[in-house]
């Protein structure tokens, strides 16, 4: 479950990025967040990951209000959240394959099963056969790619993407949101901010859409 009630935020003192937004997400939900650039959809992802603090309002992620948590505490809530920015944040001196067992090296994964998990994921998106290139041998939407396998080895409860099918292909971009619409069918919460309103067309259960820091909530189409 994810709830923003009465959230604001703005960095120093210019205006509201977000201005009250409210809203709630139910476990297991499929949503698009929408909008023009510059609307505050980043922003937004940005705080249900826990990445930034709200200026304003309470922000809550599985049951846990992340204001509140400790510095201590906080990275154990990310590890339930997989995170896919338009920054990749890739290891550039690791290969493809480092960069996919590395989350599951930090939860402590008994070897075996994390190399077995990460074959899977890079697997599932497509980049078998690249397991030890570096990233920068790889193409801006192989390194996409990457990242989404990056973020879904370790089996997140929420899924959160930002722009996940910018640089890709139409193919390679469908093939990507079946990979995410099969986590969400096993009860995988999915939130993607995205541009695509053919993606939202064919996805969305529900889509959030933001413009001048201020949401309203359109129904979508259950798949």
């Amino acid at each position: 479950m994810i709830e923003f009630q009465h959230v604001f935020k703005s960095y120093g003192r210019g205006r509201n990025i977000l201005a009250d937004v409210n809203f709630r997400i139910e476990p297991g939900e499929f949503i698009f967040v929408s909008g023009p650039s510059g609307a505050g959809k980043s922003t937004l992802l940005k705080l249900m990951g826990g990445l930034e603090p709200a200026s304003r309002g309470a922000v809550t992620v599985n049951s846990h209000r992340i204001d509140r948590l400790s510095s201590r505490t906080l990275p154990y809530l990310r590890r339930t959240v997989g995170l896919i920015l338009q920054d990749a944040h890739l290891l550039f001196d690791r290969h493809a394959f480092d960069n996919v067992l590395l989350p599951l090296a930090v939860q402590g994964l008994e070897p075996d099963r994390a190399i077995t998990r990460a074959r899977a994921a890079l697997e599932k998106v497509g980049l078998r056969g690249k397991e030890t290139m570096l990233p920068i041998e790889l193409s801006g939407g192989e390194q996409q790619r990457l990242a989404i396998a990056r973020a879904i080895v370790g089996r997140p409860a929420i899924l959160i993407a930002d722009e996940p099918t910018a640089n890709l292909d139409h193919d390679s971009a469908t093939h990507i949101m079946d990979v995410f619409r099969d986590f969400n069918q096993v009860g995988v919460t999915t939130l993607i901010a995205s541009h695509d309103t053919a993606l939202m067309a064919r996805y969305a259960q529900r889509t959030l859409h933001i413009d001048g820091g201020r949401f309203s909530d359109l129904p979508g189409v259950r798949t």
